[in-house]
Protein backbone atom coordinates (compact mmCIF):
# COMPACT_ATOMS: atom_id res chain seq x y z
CA UNK A 1 0.00 0.00 0.00
CA UNK A 2 0.94 3.14 -0.87
CA UNK A 3 1.66 5.07 2.94
CA UNK A 4 0.40 8.29 1.56
CA UNK A 5 -3.28 6.21 0.84
CA UNK A 6 -6.15 7.14 3.17
CA UNK A 7 -7.59 4.13 4.97
CA UNK A 8 -11.12 3.22 3.98
CA UNK A 9 -13.96 3.88 6.33
CA UNK A 10 -16.36 0.95 7.47
CA UNK A 11 -19.80 2.45 9.04
CA UNK A 12 -21.27 -0.73 11.36
CA UNK A 13 -24.76 -1.03 12.73
CA UNK A 14 -26.38 0.52 9.91
CA UNK A 15 -30.04 0.08 10.57
CA UNK A 16 -31.97 1.20 8.06
CA UNK A 17 -32.18 2.24 4.15
CA UNK A 18 -31.75 5.66 5.04
CA UNK A 19 -28.57 5.01 7.61
CA UNK A 20 -27.12 3.17 4.40
CA UNK A 21 -27.68 5.94 2.30
CA UNK A 22 -26.60 8.31 4.41
CA UNK A 23 -22.96 6.89 5.13
CA UNK A 24 -23.10 6.44 1.41
CA UNK A 25 -23.15 10.04 0.82
CA UNK A 26 -20.60 11.23 3.42
CA UNK A 27 -17.88 8.55 2.06
CA UNK A 28 -18.34 5.04 3.45
CA UNK A 29 -16.86 2.51 1.63
CA UNK A 30 -17.88 -0.37 3.47
CA UNK A 31 -21.47 -0.85 5.26
CA UNK A 32 -21.66 -3.15 8.58
CA UNK A 33 -24.68 -5.21 8.80
CA UNK A 34 -25.31 -7.01 12.45
CA UNK A 35 -26.89 -10.41 12.30
CA UNK A 36 -28.30 -11.84 15.38
CA UNK A 37 -25.73 -11.16 18.49
CA UNK A 38 -25.52 -12.84 22.08
CA UNK A 39 -24.61 -8.72 22.88
CA UNK A 40 -24.16 -5.57 21.34
CA UNK A 41 -25.70 -3.10 19.73
CA UNK A 42 -26.75 -2.81 15.44
CA UNK A 43 -29.04 -5.95 15.32
CA UNK A 44 -31.21 -6.30 12.44
CA UNK A 45 -33.02 -9.33 10.74
CA UNK A 46 -31.80 -10.74 7.77
CA UNK A 47 -34.75 -9.20 5.68
CA UNK A 48 -34.17 -5.86 6.20
CA UNK A 49 -30.12 -7.05 5.50
CA UNK A 50 -30.51 -8.61 2.30
CA UNK A 51 -32.92 -5.40 1.62
CA UNK A 52 -29.74 -2.79 1.82
CA UNK A 53 -27.08 -5.47 0.35
CA UNK A 54 -29.35 -5.23 -3.35
CA UNK A 55 -28.81 -1.47 -3.45
CA UNK A 56 -25.39 -0.96 -1.48
CA UNK A 57 -23.75 0.92 -5.08
CA UNK A 58 -20.70 -0.73 -6.83
CA UNK A 59 -17.41 0.58 -5.26
CA UNK A 60 -19.44 -0.23 -1.88
CA UNK A 61 -19.04 -3.27 0.19
CA UNK A 62 -21.75 -4.64 2.26
CA UNK A 63 -20.77 -6.82 5.55
CA UNK A 64 -22.59 -9.21 7.24
CA UNK A 65 -21.47 -9.51 10.39
CA UNK A 66 -22.26 -12.75 11.78
CA UNK A 67 -21.84 -15.13 14.98
CA UNK A 68 -22.62 -17.91 13.99
CA UNK A 69 -19.65 -20.60 14.13
CA UNK A 70 -20.38 -23.73 12.01
CA UNK A 71 -19.22 -23.37 8.48
CA UNK A 72 -22.37 -24.75 7.13
CA UNK A 73 -24.36 -22.01 9.07
CA UNK A 74 -22.43 -19.48 8.15
CA UNK A 75 -22.35 -20.35 4.54
CA UNK A 76 -26.20 -20.45 4.53
CA UNK A 77 -26.78 -17.15 6.56
CA UNK A 78 -24.52 -15.87 3.47
CA UNK A 79 -27.29 -16.99 0.92
CA UNK A 80 -30.05 -15.53 2.86
CA UNK A 81 -28.88 -12.14 2.46
CA UNK A 82 -26.44 -11.70 -0.65
CA UNK A 83 -23.91 -9.77 1.28
CA UNK A 84 -20.24 -8.88 -0.80
CA UNK A 85 -18.29 -9.65 2.54
CA UNK A 86 -18.36 -11.73 5.65
CA UNK A 87 -17.30 -10.72 9.08
CA UNK A 88 -16.86 -13.65 11.29
CA UNK A 89 -17.26 -12.21 14.56
CA UNK A 90 -16.17 -15.13 16.60
CA UNK A 91 -13.42 -17.98 16.08
CA UNK A 92 -14.61 -20.39 13.98
CA UNK A 93 -12.67 -23.99 13.78
CA UNK A 94 -9.50 -24.70 12.09
CA UNK A 95 -10.33 -25.53 8.07
CA UNK A 96 -13.26 -23.71 8.61
CA UNK A 97 -12.45 -20.62 6.04
CA UNK A 98 -10.98 -22.82 3.53
CA UNK A 99 -14.71 -24.41 3.37
CA UNK A 100 -16.71 -21.25 3.17
CA UNK A 101 -14.62 -20.05 0.29
CA UNK A 102 -14.93 -22.89 -1.48
CA UNK A 103 -18.52 -22.88 -1.28
CA UNK A 104 -18.92 -19.02 -1.96
CA UNK A 105 -16.24 -18.19 -4.65
CA UNK A 106 -16.09 -14.58 -4.66
CA UNK A 107 -17.43 -13.40 -1.24
CA UNK A 108 -14.32 -11.90 0.86
CA UNK A 109 -13.79 -13.37 4.40
CA UNK A 110 -12.88 -11.00 6.91
CA UNK A 111 -12.27 -12.79 10.64
CA UNK A 112 -12.40 -10.42 13.75
CA UNK A 113 -10.16 -10.81 16.38
CA UNK A 114 -10.89 -9.21 19.84
CA UNK A 115 -7.64 -7.85 21.23
CA UNK A 116 -7.53 -8.74 24.35
CA UNK A 117 -3.44 -9.07 25.07
CA UNK A 118 -0.18 -9.97 23.69
CA UNK A 119 -1.88 -13.27 22.65
CA UNK A 120 -3.76 -11.54 20.21
CA UNK A 121 -0.79 -11.40 17.87
CA UNK A 122 -0.16 -15.13 17.60
CA UNK A 123 -4.32 -15.71 17.01
CA UNK A 124 -4.57 -13.49 13.84
CA UNK A 125 -1.37 -14.82 12.50
CA UNK A 126 -2.63 -18.24 12.86
CA UNK A 127 -5.25 -17.06 10.53
CA UNK A 128 -4.14 -14.67 8.49
CA UNK A 129 -3.59 -16.89 5.56
CA UNK A 130 -6.94 -18.28 5.09
CA UNK A 131 -8.80 -14.80 5.11
CA UNK A 132 -9.05 -11.39 2.89
CA UNK A 133 -8.96 -9.32 5.63
CA UNK A 134 -8.41 -9.32 9.84
CA UNK A 135 -10.35 -7.03 11.85
CA UNK A 136 -9.30 -5.73 15.33
CA UNK A 137 -12.38 -5.11 17.64
CA UNK A 138 -12.38 -4.61 21.44
CA UNK A 139 -14.93 -8.07 22.48
CA UNK A 140 -14.50 -10.43 25.04
CA UNK A 141 -15.52 -13.86 23.48
CA UNK A 142 -14.45 -15.68 26.90
CA UNK A 143 -17.57 -14.33 29.06
CA UNK A 144 -20.28 -16.20 29.96
CA UNK A 145 -22.17 -13.51 27.70
CA UNK A 146 -19.62 -13.38 24.68
CA UNK A 147 -18.79 -9.80 23.79
CA UNK A 148 -18.27 -9.85 19.77
CA UNK A 149 -18.04 -6.20 18.75
CA UNK A 150 -19.56 -2.73 19.49
CA UNK A 151 -18.81 -2.53 22.85
CA UNK A 152 -17.51 0.89 22.30
CA UNK A 153 -13.90 0.41 24.30
CA UNK A 154 -10.42 1.00 22.75
CA UNK A 155 -8.07 -1.65 23.30
CA UNK A 156 -4.10 -1.69 23.06
CA UNK A 157 -3.27 -0.23 20.03
CA UNK A 158 0.32 -1.00 20.12
CA UNK A 159 -0.70 -4.73 20.13
CA UNK A 160 -3.26 -3.56 17.20
CA UNK A 161 0.21 -2.16 15.23
CA UNK A 162 2.17 -5.70 16.04
CA UNK A 163 -0.25 -7.21 14.49
CA UNK A 164 -0.56 -5.01 11.29
CA UNK A 165 3.11 -5.11 10.97
CA UNK A 166 3.01 -9.06 11.42
CA UNK A 167 0.11 -9.96 9.06
CA UNK A 168 0.44 -10.05 5.26
CA UNK A 169 -3.67 -9.16 4.53
CA UNK A 170 -5.17 -6.13 5.02
CA UNK A 171 -6.11 -4.84 8.97
CA UNK A 172 -9.36 -2.90 9.81
CA UNK A 173 -9.57 -1.15 13.51
CA UNK A 174 -12.10 -1.28 15.22
CA UNK A 175 -13.41 -0.23 19.07
CA UNK A 176 -13.74 3.04 20.62
CA UNK A 177 -13.41 5.41 17.67
CA UNK A 178 -14.56 8.65 17.33
CA UNK A 179 -13.74 11.54 15.27
CA UNK A 180 -11.73 13.36 18.17
CA UNK A 181 -9.16 10.10 18.24
CA UNK A 182 -9.33 8.50 14.98
CA UNK A 183 -6.72 10.23 13.48
CA UNK A 184 -4.26 9.21 16.44
CA UNK A 185 -5.36 6.33 15.62
CA UNK A 186 -4.50 6.13 11.95
CA UNK A 187 -0.63 7.32 12.86
CA UNK A 188 -0.52 4.78 15.33
CA UNK A 189 -1.48 1.97 13.67
CA UNK A 190 -1.39 2.51 9.93
CA UNK A 191 -4.88 0.41 9.20
CA UNK A 192 -5.71 -0.27 6.02
CA UNK A 193 -9.23 0.40 6.98
CA UNK A 194 -11.53 1.89 9.55
CA UNK A 195 -14.99 0.86 11.61
CA UNK A 196 -16.56 2.75 13.56
CA UNK A 197 -20.13 2.89 15.16
CA UNK A 198 -20.96 3.86 18.22
CA UNK A 199 -18.37 6.43 17.91
CA UNK A 200 -20.93 8.60 15.07
CA UNK A 201 -23.99 8.36 16.73
CA UNK A 202 -26.16 10.24 18.80
CA UNK A 203 -29.06 8.51 21.10
CA UNK A 204 -28.23 5.25 18.61
CA UNK A 205 -28.95 7.37 15.61
CA UNK A 206 -26.47 7.44 12.83
CA UNK A 207 -25.36 11.63 13.09
CA UNK A 208 -24.44 12.91 9.66
CA UNK A 209 -22.01 15.73 11.41
CA UNK A 210 -20.26 12.76 13.28
CA UNK A 211 -19.89 10.94 10.48
CA UNK A 212 -19.05 13.71 8.15
CA UNK A 213 -15.88 14.60 11.15
CA UNK A 214 -14.74 10.77 11.38
CA UNK A 215 -14.09 10.78 8.10
CA UNK A 216 -12.48 14.06 7.63
CA UNK A 217 -10.35 13.33 10.31
CA UNK A 218 -9.47 9.83 9.42
CA UNK A 219 -8.44 10.76 5.61
CA UNK A 220 -6.35 13.45 6.32
CA UNK A 221 -4.29 12.13 9.20
CA UNK A 222 -0.56 11.26 8.64
CA UNK A 223 0.29 7.76 8.91
CA UNK A 224 3.13 5.22 7.98
CA UNK A 225 1.58 2.36 7.01
CA UNK A 226 2.83 -0.16 4.83
CA UNK A 227 0.21 -2.36 4.97
CA UNK A 228 -0.48 -4.58 2.18
CA UNK A 229 -3.45 -4.05 -0.28
CA UNK A 230 -5.88 -6.57 -0.65
CA UNK A 231 -4.71 -9.79 -2.30
CA UNK A 232 -8.29 -10.74 -3.46
CA UNK A 233 -11.34 -8.99 -4.38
Amino acid sequence: MDPTAVPRVKVCCISSLDEAALAIRLGASALGLVGPMPSGPGVIDDALIATIARVVPPGVSSFLLTSRTDPDAIIEHHRAVGVSTLQLVDAIPRGAHRTIRRALPGIRIVQVIHVVGPESIDEAMSVAEDVDAILLDSGNPSLAVKELGGTGRRHDWAISRAIRERVPVPLYLAGGLRPDNVARAVDEVGPFGLDVCSGVRTDGNLDAGKLAAFIASATSAPSSRTAPSPSRS
